[in-house]
């Protein structure tokens, strides 16, 4: 059975095929996307020059990183693999993992933006302009040119790529870091994992090499060490409070999730607590007591919802008590409950406050440096020591930015159900424009966003 067959089979997304629409209702959704980016203030075309530029750094792309190499630690042997959604476009972010004796080590390897993107080209500027890339049902505004962010800044399989690594050394008992290095690399992935596959990887791995032709066995090892790892850190994560408003998240999600917040961590510990320099840190203030409060009375009331006595005390321990015993029909309005009283996450020069929704002392991003300005704004930082002299500037840009894609992006969904289109279907599935659309061609499953992306991302 190939890949393909055994995603229909299963019900997948992939395996549906998109959603059809005929030709005037794809002219209504591009007359309300263009509606939306004048009303938010979205490019959603780059200047030429910014292309020209993107596409002059995407030549002699092998001779310039074979010149990397001996400034740079060759990681090329090692077990590398990314995991993404089926359809994603680029690939940023790749794991590699080695269980030793006394320890785990992980390593969590970015696409090198930055050797491509400094503060002296145009696309740096758009960067800034943009904030991050747009995310619509079906349709994509990116931060950077895809010319770019497709090729040499995607870790595709069994080509050489240039990456900033973040080497994390876990103490196997409680999972801290035992020794942070974070540097310049060159990886060759071994693999593109789709998260069907990576969930077939464990399941069957000894049907590996149907899903993989080199390093098959290998590669299935990892992926199972790696999911005890993240399944781990992803426990003790709630165990010392982290809010987690999706307690379903596939195996394949959790992953990817608890390796990039790993190393988000990592980064930002780095930066204040090593280096003591101010970074784009992501900070997140808590509800005040009476807002909590209103939220667990207002979760409280629900049919069939009951919060466990010994969990109030904790308002986030006692959310995530209760999402993992509520009935499914209720968990959307518990995940609103507490929406409603968290305040928004912000970009700050300082991590003064900390990460609420995470329980996190510290914490900003750097896994995401093609689609988010911080990530690659502390990419910069990381490697050079320098801080940009308009940082609270930057800052306030970043989370402005975010606002007005979020609220893009809400306004988009609400229109795709005004229209009878289902937004979970055609962010799942895409679109195709047909002559005749079959009528029944919706899906009503939700992929649930990660608690993360719903309190903050």
């Amino acid at each position: 059975m190939t890949t393909e067959d055994a995603q229909a089979a299963a019900g997948t997304a992939e395996g549906q095929g998109p959603v059809q629409i005929d030709e005037e209702m794809a002219r209504h959704l591009e007359n309300k996307r263009e509606e939306l980016f004048e009303k938010f203030g979205i490019p959603d075309e780059f200047p030429p020059e910014v292309l020209e530029e993107a596409r002059e750094r995407t030549q002699d792309v092998q001779a310039e990183i074979e010149e990397e190499v001996d400034e740079r630690r060759d990681l090329r042997e090692m077990t590398t693999w990314t995991t993404d959604p089926i359809d994603a476009q680029d690939f940023d972010d790749a794991i590699s993992i080695e269980e030793r004796e006394d320890e785990i080590v992980l390593w969590v390897h970015i696409a090198d933006v930055t050797h491509y993107v400094n503060p002296d080209t145009k696309m740096w500027e758009q960067a800034v302009e943009r904030g991050n890339t747009v995310y619509l049902p079906a349709y994509t505004v990116h931060m950077l040119p895809p010319v770019l962010a497709e090729t040499v800044c995607s870790l595709v399989p069994n080509e050489d790529r240039l990456a900033h690594t973040v080497e994390m050394h876990l103490d196997k008992e409680n999972l801290g870091y035992e020794e942070i290095n974070i540097y310049k690399s060159v990886i060759r992935s071994d693999a593109r994992l789709t998260y069907t596959e990576a969930e077939r990887l464990l399941d069957e791995p000894e049907t590996a090499e149907d899903v993989l032709e080199d390093q098959s066995v290998d590669l299935a090892e990892k992926t199972e060490r790696v999911w005890e790892l993240a399944d781990a850190m992803h426990e003790q994560r709630k165990e010392e409070g982290s809010l987690v408003l999706n307690p379903a998240r596939d195996r394949a999600h959790t992953i990817i999730e608890e390796c990039m917040l790993k190393a988000n961590k990592a980064v930002t510990h780095e930066l204040m607590w090593d280096r003591g320099v101010e970074a784009m840190y992501r900070v997140h203030p808590q509800p005040s007591p009476d807002e909590w409060d209103e939220a667990l009375v207002e979760i409280q009331e629900l049919d069939g919802v009951s919060i466990p006595g010994d969990a109030w005390d904790d308002p986030r321990k006692a959310v995530n008590a209760t999402l993992e015993q509520a009935p499914g029909r209720q968990l959307d309005k518990i995940q609103w409950a507490v929406m409603k009283v968290m305040p928004r996450a912000k970009y700050m020069n300082d991590p003064f406050g900390g990460h609420h929704a995470l329980n996190f002392e510290i914490y900003g991003h750097f896994t995401s440096p093609i689609r988010r300005l911080s990530d690659l704004i502390n990419h910069w930082i990381v490697y050079t020591n320098d801080v940009p002299e308009d940082l609270v500037a930057l800052c306030d840009r970043a989370s402005d930015r975010q606002k007005d894609a979020e609220q893009c992006e809400r306004e988009y969904k609400n229109f795709l159900q005004e229209v009878g289109l289902d937004p979970s279907a055609v962010n799942n599935r895409g679109i195709e424009v047909v002559e005749n659309p079959d009528d029944d061609d919706e899906d009503e499953d939700a992929e649930a966003d990660s608690a993360d992306a719903a309190v903050e991302e």
